[in-house]
């Protein structure tokens, strides 16, 4: 049985992976990082990121890592998620999801993601042995 995604389970799944730990990065933001490499950060509201229906910045942004361009525009291009890019990540792979959104993601899917984004950078050695554990 398949369940939605709540803000809970960021923790839930980052946690659960191998060497995980809440920082912070950015000055002051929380970031899940392994072994020092931040793979989910907590975004500011930022001028860069404005939602386009009202004109206020997003006050409730997550940035999970994606291990390539190919996936990141994946995972933007599927109509089913509310993951998005902004020019300001133009360049780097990542996503962006609101908070307030994760209820559209099935938890499965979700964990997937962030699982992806900490193997993306976490040293080979890890991560060969995390799925060989599976």
């Amino acid at each position: 049985m398949t369940r939605r995604a709540t803000v809970d389970d960021l923790d839930a799944i980052c946690s659960s992976l191998p060497e995980v730990e809440l920082g912070t990065s950015w000055g002051d933001r929380p970031t899940y990082k392994v072994r020092g490499k931040g793979f989910l950060l907590f975004r500011a509201p930022h001028a860069t990121a404005v939602d386009p229906a009202t004109g206020e910045m997003y006050d409730d942004l997550v940035v999970i890592t994606t291990p390539t361009a190919v996936e990141k525009q994946a995972l933007v291009d599927d109509e089913r998620l509310p993951f998005f890019t902004i020019d300001h990540f133009r360049s780097y792979n990542a996503v962006l999801v609101q908070q307030s959104r994760l209820g559209e993601i099935d938890r499965d899917e979700l964990a997937e993601v962030i699982t992806d984004a900490w193997a993306a950078k976490a040293p080979k050695t890890l991560v060969k042995k995390f799925f060989a554990d599976e």
